[in-house]
């Protein structure tokens, strides 16, 4: 096929479907939890419960997506997660109690947890491994896109009324709905539906490549990678679940320009899958990993010493640049390491490790904060995790098989 490879236009969707079910679905939680909290009367235990709950629906949809998978396909399946999503936020906007928004929340984060393994699944069947990286990094990106629209929009939208939040919910809920339909219009589950081979692949080597097998070595690696997900999962979740209350409320910055600094989280993170999908593809997953924890310790660090002035711009700065850079790097080593055909199940299962790491997170950094009246005792404990992270990550074991570009 001359021109732009239709896989091109998955990642695309991809990064669509990121953009709402995890950017929308998840990451504008940190700006709605200011006024929503306020306005429903939360406080940081009960803010870090709405997180963590809704971590505990994204964990168990892994359990069981790589089954729904096969009975459905990845396009319908990532077309009724995305619906699912949109239906619950809407509801969200109604809430009038923790319960409500609690069960609603959980509801949304099952929704994203299907969008997100079936779509990330679905970027290996359709690319080669030599640009399985690369193209994993431009479809995490969305969740950028979302964190640097909901900046700027959800403030806004909040001050439109009293329980202007609520509107922000309605708005969610409706972009999350458009997104679905150019979901299912746009996805193929594979490229072979289509007479093509994937991206980076020449028919002749497609055809003449043997069945990925789930080893029991390639558990035991990818058991090790889970463990390292975790440790994201845990961290990073905290920074942005926690960084907006705590740029209003500990640092004084109004709603408006806590959201600017957001904006810029988003638009710097925006850079972070592709260059260190490429990075991983180029240098190696391992050194990419490395270099990843060490950026984040510092960001972590200079927000839990409570660092002002250029220090907690160098913290927003270090947080965006590789904010997504993890998740596309680790699609791609799963990719590597059991092949296309077994990806949705081997990425279940370290997503299953890492969404227990996103349970704890919200839940244990809120707990310091009202032990210790602030947050900075959650983000040095994150940032000693990231500093174990790199050290786990020194030592991955990864045998892998580049595919050659195809012409």
């Amino acid at each position: 096929m001359k021109g732009l490879h239709y896989g091109w236009l998955i990642v695309a969707a991809g990064c669509l479907c990121i953009f709402a079910c995890l950017g929308l679905g998840r990451f504008t939680l940190g700006m709605l939890l200011p006024a929503m909290g306020g306005s429903l009367h939360l406080s940081y235990s009960q803010m870090g419960l709405i997180g963590t709950c809704n971590f505990c629906g994204y964990l168990l949809a892994v359990l069981g997506c790589s089954r729904v998978l096969t009975v459905l396909g990845a396009r319908n399946l990532i077309t009724l997660a995305l619906l699912l999503i949109s239906c619950s936020a809407a509801m969200i906007g109604l809430a009038q109690g923790l319960a409500a928004v609690v069960v609603l929340y959980t509801l949304t984060g099952i929704g994203s947890g299907v969008a997100n393994v079936s779509m990330m699944g679905l970027v290996t069947a359709w690319f080669g491994s030599s640009l399985r990286g690369r193209a994993a990094g431009f479809v995490v990106i969305g969740s950028g896109f979302a964190i640097l629209l909901s900046g700027q929009v959800i403030p806004l939208l909040n001050s439109l009324r009293p329980e202007g939040w609520r509107l922000s919910w309605f708005a969610l809920a409706a972009t999350v709905l458009t997104v679905a339909v150019i979901c299912w219009a746009v996805l193929r589950n594979r490229p072979q539906d289509m007479g093509l081979s994937p991206v980076g692949e020449s028919r002749v080597q497609v055809q003449g490549m043997p069945r990925a097998v789930f080893k029991p070595l390639d558990r035991r690696v990818i058991l090790h990678c889970g463990f390292i997900y975790f440790l994201f999962g845990f961290t990073y979740v905290i920074y942005a679940t926690f960084i907006v209350t705590v740029l209003v409320e500990e640092y004084g910055f109004s709603e408006q320009v806590a959201g600017g600094f957001w904006s810029w989280v988003g638009l710097l993170s925006l850079f972070s899958g592709p260059v260190f999908g490429t990075l991983s593809d180029r240098l190696g997953r391992k050194a990419g990993l490395m270099a990843v924890f060490v950026i984040q310790t510092l960001a972590y660090l200079l927000v839990g010493f409570q660092l002002e002035g250029a220090a907690l711009f160098v913290s927003i700065g270090c947080f965006g640049l590789v904010a997504w850079s993890v998740p596309s790097i680790m699609i791609a080593l799963v990719g590597d390491l059991v092949g296309s055909q077994n990806t949705v199940k081997a990425f279940g299962l370290i997503t299953f490790i890492f969404g227990i790491g996103q349970i704890m997170g919200p839940y244990v950094a809120g707990l310091l904060a009202e032990s210790f009246g602030d947050f900075s005792w959650a983000f040095l404990l994150a940032a000693a995790m990231t500093v174990l992270a790199v050290f786990i990550s020194a030592r991955l074991t990864v045998q892998q098989t580049q595919t050659p570009p195809g012409p």
